[in-house]
């Protein structure tokens, strides 16, 4: 998903001010202090709702622990997949910082997967669908529950993973290889799209930020083939007398 020389033409990122990378001491005790009050609020309520999650025949807390961990992964996929549109070819000379972008663009998949994966684990333990480890690891196993969006979202986290370690196989894969499998990612968000439009049972509520997510990308990657289809036309140098 990355121009093969987008690390070659990047800019090494400036090194920071001395003493830049520390707080000051005010606001570094404000946020102390506003996190405090905020765990003082927001936590005894919240561990009594998953007191209460744990509790009962079919305990809940799993399934929200899965959702919430699938909506973090989708939106970290997004995130690298935004990031890896924006530093191609010429937008990368556009700030300092594209190496570093770049690492980001790689840092924001893996930890997506992560996420993905403990999306699909956290259904082990939900007691609604009872998937096994067999459905789990196997797409298209899960005959009791959507099989075909949960099989699609399987295709995706393994899809995913293979694209991911290309990341560490470039040198030995060569540009157009890695710039191949890499593009790969494109099936993997809209695979992951479907999963989440389908599989979900809060889609309704979440369509607004597929969409968005969904016509973002959609957006970049447009941009990006006009930019390769039409480049802009190379001003000559002005002659000097």
């Amino acid at each position: 998903m990355n121009h093969p020389d987008v690390l070659s033409t990047a800019r090494e990122p400036q090194a920071p001010q001395a003493g830049a990378q520390f707080l000051p001491p005010a606001l570094l005790a404000a946020s102390l202090l506003a996190g405090t009050a905020l765990s003082l609020l927001v936590l005894p309520g919240w561990l009594t709702g998953l007191a209460r999650s744990l509790q009962g025949e079919q305990p809940t807390v799993f399934w929200l622990l899965s959702r919430a961990s699938a909506l973090v992964s989708f939106g970290l996929l997004w995130l690298s997949m935004a990031l890896g549109l924006l530093i191609t070819g010429k937008t990368a000379r556009l700030w300092p910082g594209s190496a570093t972008t770049f690492d980001l663009h790689e840092h924001t998949s893996l930890l997506g997967l992560i996420f993905g994966l403990l999306h699909a684990l956290l259904l082990l333990g939900d007691q609604y669908i009872h998937f096994d480890a067999v459905q789990i690891v196997l797409p298209f196993a899960s005959l009791g529950y959507r099989p075909l969006a949960v099989g699609l979202g399987q295709l995706a986290l393994y899809a995913w993973a293979m694209v991911h370690v290309s990341f560490y196989l470039r040198r030995q894969m060569g540009q157009p290889a890695w710039r191949a499998l890499h593009a790969v990612s494109f099936a993997v968000f809209v695979l992951a799209l479907f999963h989440g439009v389908t599989a979900g049972t809060d889609a309704g509520a979440l369509g607004g930020i597929y969409w968005l997510a969904g016509g973002s990308l959609l957006f970049l990657l447009v941009y990006r083939l006009l930019v390769m289809l039409f480049p802009a036309p190379r001003k000559e140098p002005r002659r000097t007398a």
